[in-house]
């Protein structure tokens, strides 16, 4: 088993089956919130426009139910019992409404969490202020109110229009360590301009500012007199009388015109510092709706949140776990800051999304996927569970951005669209200019295939002004469908190319790789992350 794994399946479900106690260093999780909304992951086509349909990545809402009953039964079994006095008693407060499932679905999963850390782990919990308070009291509970750390303020955006009241631009990160022995370096942050205009002298060594000399009194050995200076009242040196001589014949301390030592007078260069040790509200890290690197996902949080984190709470070769992977951001800070990792989604959209970003950024990748089909069993097993998930899943053998959704007739015979490049006479002067042309394409994960479905799909691809269909199966096609599929003829390219308008593709073939003559895909589909290094790469 290697080090760096995706599941795809319920979190929970892996926890207890496949992570080991006391394995993990660093967990950040990003619960989706209780905000009685759906989030859709927007594909673009490759013009830049919206795609005709909006796919459901997850349906951000809990309500109370048999689900939610056995999760609190669990907790109520788990053994642990400030966690399930604690559960107990908001259940008491709020009943059996929708945030209590949230939060019984939240705390049901901490606590395996909490099991999966290694004694110098840490946790972070990503939450907004809908649910912060609840949460906040559940990981006291879990962790102990002696591990809480900090709860950082993340201003992730710089203004929101949220009629008569205060704009809402703020997330929180809920900070926990499993015991006192925990990882935490210092990360510096970034110099305001406000303290940048500190360093304001200048020599031959650079900008520096002058820092006090002296430090409240603590020790008795600092207060003498040096060089005809004193501390001063309850005050003593910094540093010590052999180390003060050190600076001192270095000229990295200011003199008065007496030519005594400044007790003000340590010069501290712009170019040796560190920056400012980080304080529990961060402003200098935003994610604005155009950045460069926005892959699409709606709860996208940027790299450098993540970069922040995995850096302070974690050590090269150290074992990063997200079990709420979205689109992979904490996995792709972890792998830029050689960590091994472990992500976990309950869709397969964020499993492929996570897929493309990392063969994009990190060439050659070494990673295992678990969970997904790799034979005809487990992909009529996916069919049978969840119709969507098949559909998202063959959809990614070739490469079709998403279409659809979990309403009903959402999808409008479209699961997916392939989009291509071709080119095209302008009807004005006649110079070719670049169009893009779209392949539609219809997922069938059941055992009744027939000839009308192949009609249906010719009609779809007529409506959508597409160029071609592409129709996969789980079942084999008869011949008649096969027939209808050549009688719709050929699509012949500007460049010569000629390709069947319809044609077919079993999930058997896919699965070896067989994959239909089709045009060249257009890889601006999908928004790309930069690249970062490269590494072998392995799908199991």
């Amino acid at each position: 088993m290697a080090s760096n794994r995706l599941y795809f399946g319920d979190n929970l479900d892996v926890l207890r089956n496949e992570i080991k106690d006391e394995s993990i260093d660093l967990i950040y999780l990003d619960p989706p919130f209780n905000s009685q909304a759906s989030y859709n992951v927007l594909f673009k086509a490759p013009s830049g426009a919206e795609s005709h349909a909006q796919v459901e990545a997850f349906e951000d809402t809990w309500h109370w139910g048999e689900s939610a009953e056995r999760a609190f039964d669990e907790v109520m079994r788990s053994g642990r019992t400030d966690a399930a006095e604690l559960l107990r008693a908001m259940r008491a407060f709020l009943r059996e409404n929708d945030m209590m499932a949230y939060l019984t679905m939240l705390a049901v999963r901490l606590i395996e969490l909490h099991r999966a850390l290694k004694p110098t782990g840490s946790l972070y919990l990503h939450c907004d202020p809908t649910a912060s308070h609840y949460i906040k009291i559940l990981l006291d509970a879990i962790f102990g109110t002696n591990r809480f750390l900090n709860e950082i303020v993340w201003k992730r955006t710089s203004a929101h229009n949220d009629p008569k009241r205060f704009g809402k631009i703020s997330d929180r990160l809920l900070f926990y360590s499993k015991s006192i022995d925990k990882t935490f370096n210092l990360v510096p942050g970034d110099y305001s301009p406000e303290q940048l205009g500190r360093y304001k002298y200048k020599d031959i060594g650079g900008l520096y500012r002058a820092e006090n000399l002296t430090a409240p009194h603590f020790s008795t050995s600092r207060t003498i007199e040096w060089r005809s200076v004193h501390p001063g009242a309850d005050r003593q040196w910094r540093f010590s009388i052999e180390e003060l001589e050190r600076l001192y014949k270095q000229g990295r301390i200011l003199l008065q015109r007496d030519g005594r030592p400044r007790k003000d007078g340590l010069k501290e260069y712009l170019h040796e510092s560190q920056g400012p040790k980080l304080q529990d509200i961060w402003t200098d890290i935003g994610m604005g709706p155009t950045t460069g690197e926005r892959l699409g996902y709606p709860t996208q949080k940027p790299m450098a949140l993540l970069e922040r984190i995995v850096a302070a709470s974690s050590n090269e070769g150290d074992l990063v776990l997200d079990p709420f992977c979205g689109c992979g951001t904490t996995i792709h800070a972890a792998q830029k800051l050689n960590r091994r990792w472990i992500g976990i989604d309950i869709t397969h959209l964020a499993i492929s999304l996570i897929e493309k970003r990392l063969s994009e950024a990190f060439p050659g990748i070494e990673y295992d996927v678990y969970g997904t089909p790799r034979d005809l069993e487990g992909a009529r097993d996916l069919a049978t569970r969840d119709k969507y998930q098949f559909q998202w899943w063959a959809g990614s053998l070739v490469g079709a951005v998403p279409a659809g959704g979990r309403k009903k007739g959402a999808d409008q015979g479209v699961d997916g669209i392939i989009y291509f490049k071709d080119f095209r006479a302008d009807p004005r002067d006649g110079a070719m200019q670049t169009t893009t042309e779209k392949i539609i394409v219809s997922v069938k994960g059941g055992d009744n295939v027939g000839v009308a479905m192949i009609r249906d799909l010719a009609h779809v691809v007529e409506r959508e002004r597409a160029k071609m269909g592409l129709f996969i199966t789980l079942a084999e096609p008869t011949d008649p469908m096969r027939k209808e599929a050549l009688a719709e003829g050929y699509y012949e390219t500007s460049s010569g190319g000629k390709y069947l308008k319809l044609q077919i593709a079993t999930v058997a073939e896919l699965l070896e790789r067989k994959l239909p003559d089709l045009p060249p895909a257009d890889p601006t589909a999908f928004a790309k992350p930069k690249r970062e290094s490269r590494r072998q790469s392995r799908l199991l």
